[in-house]
């Protein structure tokens, strides 16, 4: 018997500072049906989805929120699971950034990618929009506002 074709997709890791909204239930269920879709053609498939537990809005969120960082992402990534659930979405990964097989993958993944040269030390410095989770292309002027949503960017420098 030959073996299945593999085929892995992934949506994005949604940031836990909120519930889940149409643009995050969207980019699912086009995973999920593209993987059904290949399932049927008999591909062997794997979906990956889950949650970013880290960041400066998911630390703003549960500060507003009143409750510790872990109990809050914790809390989020259960209403993640639970909206999947109801829509019949079965991701066959769900990632937790914060779970200790996601850190030590990371960690095996960084220490691969940098015996192969693709960490070196570097600097960099930007205007940075923890809105927009990104780093904008705009003068550095403290009177910058991002575009997306007119809110105030900072001088980030990287090492």
């Amino acid at each position: 018997m030959a073996e299945k074709r593999k085929f892995y997709i992934t949506t994005p890791i949604y940031y836990t500072n909120g519930l889940p909204h149409i643009g995050h239930t969207y980019s699912t269920i086009v995973c999920d049906t593209i993987r059904r879709y290949r399932r049927m053609l008999g591909y062997d498939v794997v979906m990956t989805t889950g949650t970013d537990e880290h960041g400066v809005n998911v630390e703003r969120s549960a500060r507003k929120a009143g409750v510790p960082e872990s109990e809050f992402v914790a809390k989020m990534a259960a209403e993640w699971r639970a909206l999947w659930d109801e829509l019949g979405i079965q991701g066959d990964e769900f990632i937790r950034t914060t779970d200790l097989k996601h850190a030590h993958t990371v960690q095996w993944l960084f220490k691969l990618c940098r015996e192969n040269g693709y960490v070196y030390p570097g600097h960099y410095t930007g205007q940075y929009c923890i809105h927009d989770n990104a780093y904008v292309d705009v003068q550095p002027d403290p009177r910058t506002v991002s575009a997306a949503y007119g809110l105030r960017v900072t001088t980030s420098a990287r090492r």
